[in-house]
């Protein structure tokens, strides 16, 4: 099994299509037109990797997708450990994916590839678990990025099941979020101005709820509305996981420094198939898929706490990055028009520090 510094093995059990197939199969449906083309949109989730298990998404694909009809101004880059470092000591091994973005930043403010400032600002990865001493990590981390470091992200998404475990990106212990080393490290975050992304599967938010609690003066921001799962002993269980999921978030919702990303509901382990079908789906199929989960966070945490986040390449397993943020769009269709800024600009430009437009 892989560890925290070791980039490769990530994405096990052939539950993903390669870049060749997944193309092959987008293609079956022609792209749609934009829903409100002019909307400014900060995509505050994606990722950048070149990988033989993960495939390759660099600058030329994100510019392929968000150059797809929606008008995205900026984006944020988020840690996936794309590049680590080979050589030197592991718990730096980190530094080398925030090296890696800030070239692509830099690419982009050079006015060369579109208006788009892509990875405006870049989360970084890191092992909290080393305690305190990941202070020298993130300081070096801040340098590296040239003024774009807004946070960090260590995933926590564990589950027991076998057939979960599959789907997971690395390997953590349970209830990683409450151990004292983790937390040592975690509480080098706020004095540096950095955030926190919690990535955890929907049974963990407990220990979102207990970590928040614990650090009020550190802004959290909560991932893919919570980690929905809905595969191995999950699947079948939608109506009474949305229930619990929903007492839980609105726990979650009551601690301040907590932010909500809506998105992430595209990946296979979210459970629903639309990657299994023979056409692609539309956006009001998504959008019926999805409209629980968006609608539960927005309404737990309002409008100025969440933000839309595209999670690609991950969420584009279920369909494109045009019919994503339609998706998004037929949901909040009868939302006005400073909820939509909040909500696919505003909040994502407060939390990240960004050029709101």
């Amino acid at each position: 099994m892989p560890q925290f510094g070791d980039s490769k093995g990530e994405y096990r059990g052939g539950v993903y299509r390669d870049d060749a197939a997944l193309k092959a199969w987008l293609t079956k449906r022609p792209t749609e037109a934009a829903l409100e083309p002019d909307l400014p949109i900060i995509d505050p989730h994606h990722h950048f990797w070149d990988m033989p298990h993960r495939g390759h998404y660099l600058l030329p694909e994100l510019l392929a997708d968000i150059g797809s009809g929606h008008n995205i101004v900026s984006t944020v880059f988020l840690e996936c450990r794309a590049m680590y470092r080979k050589d030197g000591p592991r718990e730096m091994a980190a530094l080398g994916e925030v090296e890696f973005v800030t070239g692509i930043a830099a690419m982009s403010a050079s006015g060369g590839y579109g208006p788009c400032r892509v990875a405006e600002g870049i989360v970084g990865g890191g092992d909290l678990t080393v305690g305190a001493r990941v202070r020298e990590l993130l300081e070096a981390e801040v340098q590296a990025a040239g003024g774009r470091l807004r946070g960090l992200r260590h995933g926590v998404a564990w589950d027991g099941h076998e057939s979960v475990g599959k789907y997971a990106s690395r390997v953590v212990p349970p209830h990683l979020v409450l151990d004292p080393k983790f937390r040592e490290g975690f509480a080098q975050l706020a004095p540096l101005g950095l955030s926190f992304e919690s990535w955890q599967y929907h049974p963990q938010l407990p220990d979102a709820v207990d970590l928040a609690r614990s650090f009020p003066g550190t802004t959290i921001i909560l991932n893919h509305v919570g980690g929905i799962l809905g595969v191995g002993p999950y699947n079948g269980d939608r109506e009474e996981i949305l229930a619990t999921w929903r007492k839980d978030i609105n726990d979650l919702a009551k601690c301040p420094n907590v932010y909500c990303k809506l998105g992430g509901l595209g990946m296979v382990s979210v459970g629903f198939d639309f990657h299994e079908r023979d056409m692609p789906p539309t956006s009001e199929d998504l959008a019926a898929a999805w409209r629980p989960y968006i609608e539960g966070c927005i309404e737990a945490f309002g409008v100025d706490r969440c933000m839309f986040e595209s999670n690609f390449p991950p969420d584009k397993q279920s369909g494109g990055y045009t019919e994503l943020w339609n998706a998004f769009k037929r949901i909040t269709s009868g939302a006005s028009a400073a909820e939509k800024k909040a909500l696919y600009s505003g909040t994502a430009g407060k939390v990240y520090r960004l050029t709101v437009p």
